[in-house]
């Protein structure tokens, strides 16, 4: 296939494409992708994932007539059922689908099948005069049988075909349905074609170690590790040049573990200038590649961040690294009706021990991958929809499945639309949740925790992406519960701090019992009055709302997070040595400076340690520092001035 379509290629260069009809053969996917990736080419595969009795019965409908020419499954018998057209098996098909499950359309070898007519035969018809049949596997359960065509001619149509005016509007060019490019030449049984390679060297990156940052989660098993620069404004020629010095880095940070791009899970690709995401992209299939990640290459989000604000240089990395490569990844570089393809070194999901991490979703059309109309409610709703085709492919649903959702929100959507934006997410987790009932689903429901985070701008100008993270357990039958009564496990006061109801307030968290803790905390403006009115032994409205995030007061506020956060992974039976990521956004507008806030987070998780010795401090924090506009539990409120995202995982 390479050599005949490279040299297609060649002879007509106005080729950008190759459509194939795989609808669920991985096999045939893959390898169509591999080809196009190689040459340059667009896969299209349009079939792909679609309702296979419903695309019988249009192929049917349209006037494609087939016959079948190989039977091989059970209740095919090749006496009764070779040679027949489609339209004729098409009961039985079904009546096999109900008793076996087997595939309608022939997508698991059922059956194979030869067209005589259809549409794109303009000028004749196949008449096949002659066939022998031969059993290959004679059976009384699945007998193998296949037709030998020994004569056929071809049968002039007689009649023009006539179209409807609809017709017409949509298929104005029938004469060029019959042109045949003929392409010539023997030829050569190795391909001479060149392309350029993507896993061009990456040496001559220079790194300067007093100019990079990174934390490192504890976690020997699956781990996070963040790369981020400092004041680089001054010195760089733009992201892609910060982001191939963090990339470097990063990337000798794995050799040290012994690892490379093949144990990274997930990858938050964070960028100053969104504008810039063209050539950042291009720095970044530098990286990784597919000869890189044999095992799949890991699952992706892109936003811009107001990095330059806090001097984070233009490009900020998060990776997500397993120790081992039992991760299952789902990457589709074709553009089809099922959901946006990925043409490219990112997947659509990737999955690991029980968790599915799932890229950024926008709402993109996936046929024309372009961004819905209909503006950021639209999006939205096609944003979840493609987020539900990919949980669907790992048997499970966003609505029932999902821990943790994030929304990240572009600064171009008008606030007004920020509620519409939470409204439609929670009809369309509603409706999908009905419909997995209706369909006798026997999946537990997780209660998920969502965090919307409001960003200066987002792939493709979209309004909104989300990124969700889903439980799939391994055994389906698993007793899936959140836990609601924390363990008789006490925590003692830290810093003088004594639980109050208000704290709960603060707190969103799903955990599945003895393996998930997912937290999300919240400081709003209100929350850090009740916070230093306590420290102080004064009234709320005494507190000046102004000055209430002062460097002495945002040192109180960070050892309330660090003590909330042990709190709930104490109770619930994890603790810090089973996060895999940390994570605290804040908004820039608050003007609190990074290092004030790294500091207060270094100092109280220091602090922590020295009270309590089960807490452990590395030389890398274990918490990653992302400035946002805005962030909050509400897409109408984003008004927090610390959020801490939390993930612990048990194995």
């Amino acid at each position: 296939m390479f050599i005949l379509l490279n040299e297609v290629k060649r002879q007509i260069p106005s080729i950008t494409a190759v459509s194939s009809g795989a609808i669920a053969s991985d096999y045939q996917r893959l390898r169509v992708e591999s080809v196009c990736s190689r040459l340059g080419l667009v896969s299209l595969a349009y079939l792909w994932k679609q309702d296979q009795s419903l695309l019988l019965q249009e192929m049917i409908t349209n006037g494609i007539l087939a016959i079948t020419v190989k039977v091989a499954a059970i209740g095919l018998d090749p006496a009764k059922h070779l040679g027949k057209e489609i339209a004729f098996l098409t009961a039985h098909l079904h009546k096999l689908k109900e008793l076996y499950g087997i595939n309608v359309c022939g997508e698991g070898g059922e059956y194979e099948t030869l067209t005589l007519d259809c549409p794109l035969f303009v000028n004749a018809r196949i008449v096949l005069d002659e066939f022998q049949t031969v059993l290959h596997s004679p059976g009384s359960i699945a007998s193998v049988g296949v037709i030998h065509p020994l004569a056929f001619h071809l049968e002039n149509k007689d009649t023009v075909i006539s179209l409807s005016d609809n017709d017409k509007a949509s298929d104005s060019s029938l004469e060029k349905k019959g042109s045949v490019f003929v392409v010539q030449g023997d030829f050569p049984q190795r391909s001479q074609a060149t392309w350029q390679s993507n896993s061009e060297t990456t040496n001559s990156v220079e790194v300067r170690d007093d100019r990079i940052y990174i934390s490192k989660t504890k976690k020997d098993n699956i781990f996070s590790i963040c790369c981020w620069l400092q004041d680089s404004c001054k010195t760089s020629a733009g992201s892609h040049e910060d982001l191939a010095v963090v990339l470097k880095h990063i990337e000798s940070q794995l050799a040290g573990y012994g690892f490379g791009w093949e144990h990274v899970l997930y990858i938050h690709l964070y960028i100053a200038d969104m504008n810039e995401f063209a050539t950042v992209n291009e720095t970044y299939v530098r990286f990784i590649t597919q000869e890189k990640c044999p095992f799949g290459v890991p699952s992706r989000s892109t936003i811009e961040l107001p990095l330059l604000q806090v001097s984070l240089g233009r490009a900020y990395i998060e990776v997500l690294v397993a120790n081992d490569n039992s991760k299952n990844v789902l990457h589709v570089q074709s553009i089809s009706s099922w959901a946006p393809s990925c043409i490219g070194p990112y997947s659509q999901a990737t999955l690991h021990k029980e968790i599915l991490h799932m890229a950024g979703q926008l709402g993109l059309d996936p046929p024309t991958m372009m961004l819905c109309n209909g503006g950021p409610s639209a999006e939205l709703e096609q944003a979840l929809g493609n987020s539900e085709a990919v949980a669907n492919v790992f048997n499970c649903s966003v609505s029932t499945s999902a821990i943790v959702f994030t929304m990240y929100c572009s600064a171009h959507t008008p606030p007004p639309e920020r509620l519409k934006i939470q409204e439609k997410q929670d009809s369309f987790l509603k409706q999908m949740r009905l419909l997995q009932l209706d369909k006798g689903s026997k999946c537990k429901i997780l209660d998920p925790i969502f965090l919307y985070v409001l960003v200066p701008d987002l792939p493709k100008r979209a309004f909104v992406e989300v990124k969700p993270i889903l439980f799939v357990p391994e055994d389906a039958e698993t007793a899936v519960t959140s836990v609601q009564n924390p363990s008789c496990f006490t925590v003692a006061n830290r810093w003088g701090f004594q639980h109050a109801q208000w704290h709960d307030s603060c707190i969103q968290k799903c955990v599945v019992s003895g393996k998930i803790c997912a937290i999300i905390l919240s400081i709003t403006e209100n929350v850090v009055v009740k916070i230093c009115s306590e420290s102080l032994g004064v009234n709320d409205e005494d507190v000046d709302h102004q000055t209430s995030v002062s460097k002495g007061h945002m040192e109180r506020v960070l050892r309330f997070c660090v003590y909330l956060l042990d709190k709930v992974i104490m109770e619930n039976g994890f603790s810090w040595e089973d996060t895999m990521t940390l994570r605290t956004y804040f908004p820039t507008a608050s003007g609190i400076p990074l290092e004030t806030l790294s500091l207060a987070f270094k100092n109280a998780m220091n602090e922590l340690a020295e009270m309590d010795q089960r807490v452990q401090v590395g030389k890398e924090p274990i918490y990653n520092i992302v400035p946002v506009l805005a962030a909050g539990s509400s897409a109408a409120s984003m008004n927090n001035i610390i959020t801490c995202e939390l993930f612990a995982r048990k194995f």
